[in-house]
């Protein structure tokens, strides 16, 4: 399988070369280059899958970095990697265009499988940012048809225990915390999260405490 090439962004050399080494070690990576800010980044996007970006940069931070790479180089994903636990900038990256909001404390081969999701377009964000944009969204009125509250509910759709792990990612729960809640495996878990995904016609596990919420499942 091919290598999932990627860029690291962040104006702090250390933890750059520091995120850089890391990542190169892990199976399917590539690390082609790394950038001090956002206008180095988009000039060097072209050779990356994925860019690892931080948010706070002097210069062209990354939302704007963001926004500018995905209007010249639309193929490559963008994920924020970023110390920031901060709503703002969560809504403000995902309308630039990027595809996930991560915080720098996951382990390096979470990371990875961060970026090979990423570069095949999944949506991802800390699982604590996920509960906590899904409980401060108000719920619709009268949600479109395209929108996950206008699914069948969750109980008519889903097993007891699927409506269980779809309660639990709604609440932040990692795979790892859910299994451990409901006495799984982990796989047992992913495999219930893609079934939970597909019954209900939803993208990713954003989409998912959403359609929770909107369900009264929080």
């Amino acid at each position: 399988m091919k290598a999932v090439r990627v860029l690291v962004v962040d104006d702090q050399e250390l933890v750059r070369e520091g995120i850089a080494s890391l990542l190169g070690i892990q199976p399917g990576i590539e690390v082609v280059g790394t950038a001090a800010d956002g206008a180095e980044a988009v000039d060097a996007a072209a050779s990356a899958d994925v860019v690892l970006m931080d948010v706070r940069m002097p210069g062209t931070d990354g939302v704007a970095a963001t926004a500018e790479l995905r209007r010249r180089t639309p193929s490559c994903k963008v994920v924020m990697l970023t110390t920031f636990d901060d709503d703002e900038y969560v809504v403000r990256a995902l309308r630039a265009g990027a595809v996930g909001y991560l915080l720098k404390n996951l382990p390096a081969a979470e990371l990875a499988a961060a970026v090979r999701l990423a570069h095949s377009g999944v949506t991802q964000l800390d699982a604590a940012v996920t509960a906590r944009l899904a409980a401060a969204l108000p719920a619709p009125d009268a949600p479109a048809a395209n929108t996950p509250a206008a699914h069948t509910p969750a109980a008519d759709a889903l097993t007891s225990r699927e409506t269980d792990v779809l309660r639990l990612i709604a609440a932040g729960a990692t795979n790892k915390e859910i299994a451990a809640r409901l006495y799984l495996s982990e796989g047992t878990v992913k495999n219930h999260i893609s079934r939970i995904l597909q019954r209900l016609g939803l993208r990713d596990r954003t989409q998912a405490a959403l359609y929770a919420r909107d369900q009264g499942l929080l």
